[in-house]
């Protein structure tokens, strides 16, 4: 089968991150708006090319004061940096339906290199009759690699906000028409 486009279904594919809170606690939230294209060969699942945006005004945890916080300069600075970007750049075959994909993060308009561990999750019909990838990644990257260093000391010593934040994929794509 040839390489085709494939478009990220942004109502069935989520973008989920992770970050510490005052050391021990974990706050969970995601990104509601995303977008993109597979350029992907449906016999070779696990090679191939993935662009992909996120809205960044688009993130949401569940406690409207914070997610006004992460979109002001602080972290996101969604007024001069709107858009979240991934485009890979190579696959590495793990086994299996595993590979790590490679590429390129732009958060807040820095560019730094980062690695999924990825999984082709199925090649599916859906009950319409349209054939569907399924992708699941995972990385974690250093937020003040990408200028977000907002942070409070706590009594203890530790940090408000954690450094590391991990981030959750899963994609489903359909063929572009």
């Amino acid at each position: 089968m040839p390489v085709t486009t494939w478009n990220i279904d942004s109502a069935h594919s989520s973008v989920l991150f992770i970050a510490r809170h005052m050391v021990v606690a974990r706050v969970h939230g995601r990104f509601e708006r995303v977008s993109g294209v597979l350029r992907v060969d449906a016999d070779l699942p696990t090679q191939g090319e993935v662009e992909m945006s996120v809205e960044a005004a688009s993130i949401y945890t569940g406690a409207a004061d914070r997610d006004t916080h992460l979109r002001s300069a602080d972290f996101l600075d969604v007024e001069n940096a709107p858009k979240l970007i991934f485009k890979s750049t190579g696959t590495e075959p793990t086994g299996g339906s595993g590979f790590r994909l490679l590429g390129d993060l732009t958060i807040r308009n820095v560019t730094k290199p980062v690695v999924f561990e990825a999984r082709h999750a199925a090649t599916s019909k859906d009950p319409w009759g349209a054939t569907r990838l399924l992708y699941t990644a995972r990385a974690a990257i250093n937020r003040s690699d990408y200028g977000i260093r907002w942070n409070k000391t706590l009594d203890n010593g530790g940090w408000l906000v954690g450094e590391r934040v991990e981030l959750e994929l899963d994609v489903q794509a359909i063929p572009s028409t």
